[in-house]
């Protein structure tokens, strides 16, 4: 695959996923919000922005390049064990998720991780901008891990493509603001992270807010016991974001989210 057909697939497939949980916020909305829609989106896109030109710009930070890379020197797990090739790459996906989830669990429990992961914890509201909200070096940090995990598994680069797209595909839908009928959300949690399966992870509660830390498939949580099925409180009622203790965890601003990591913390 070409760099110009996968740029146009991602860029088509984040644009038509964000587009449709967007409109299904506006019609279905799950909770009211507490700030305004617009100037959250703002916020949030603009680092988005960033972190996209960001990467643009450490080119050899690229899963995908990694991963061609791995495959011409035969170098990882799925260069050695072989097999067919979508069973290659369907492992590969699940692999990653794994990878990623124990990414997620890392920037909770190590504090220099947590002060940056901290950044997509502050938004006070979910919507699927949030699922974008990722401070900058948190960013390059993933894509460490991301490249980390091409060279161990040396996937093919169509798998790292997929899996790129469906976690950023999921991780829009899990944190949006949509109301799921309770009977299709106990089914779709089976199989995929859901609205109300994640926004348990987004309590101000520490203890609801150290659970469902999957990102795109729910089964590592149930393995590794961190699954927890709903918040203490009803969902319309709860509180997001992080326990209030002052203006430093409730960055307003771009530059507040930017700067929030470096500043002394209050409590």
């Amino acid at each position: 695959m070409r760099a110009d057909q996968e740029s146009i697939i991602r860029l088509t497939t984040f644009i038509t996923i964000f587009v449709v949980m967007s409109l299904l916020e506006t019609i279905l909305p799950r909770r009211n919000l507490t700030q305004s829609r617009s100037r959250r989106a703002i916020r949030n896109l603009s680092l988005v922005a960033i972190n996209t030109l960001v990467l643009r710009l450490l080119p050899f930070l690229s899963a995908v390049g990694v991963s061609i890379w791995a495959q011409s020197h035969g170098i990882g797990l799925l260069n050695v064990i072989q097999g067919p090739a979508w069973l290659e790459i369907l492992l590969a996906v699940v692999l990653f998720d794994l990878l990623i989830f124990g990414q997620h669990v890392a920037t909770h429990y190590l504090p220099v991780l947590w002060r940056f992961h901290r950044v997509h914890h502050a938004d006070r509201d979910l919507d699927a901008t949030s699922g974008l909200r990722f401070h900058t070096v948190e960013i390059i940090f993933s894509m460490i891990v991301k490249c980390m995990g091409a060279i161990s598994l040396g996937p093919a680069p169509e798998a790292v493509i997929l899996f790129e797209i469906v976690l950023n595909g999921t991780s829009i839908f899990n944190h949006s603001n949509i109301r799921v009928p309770c009977w299709i959300d106990r089914v779709l949690r089976w199989f995929i992270v859901t609205p109300d399966m994640h926004r348990v992870h987004h309590s101000v509660r520490m203890t609801e807010a150290n659970r469902n830390f999957g990102f795109s498939l729910p089964w590592w949580d149930w393995i590794f016991a961190t699954y927890l099925a709903r918040p203490n409180e009803p969902h319309q009622t709860m509180t997001l974001g992080l326990p209030d203790s002052g203006p430093t965890d409730r960055p307003e601003t771009l530059l507040g989210m930017l700067a929030m990591p470096f500043r002394p913390r209050q409590r």
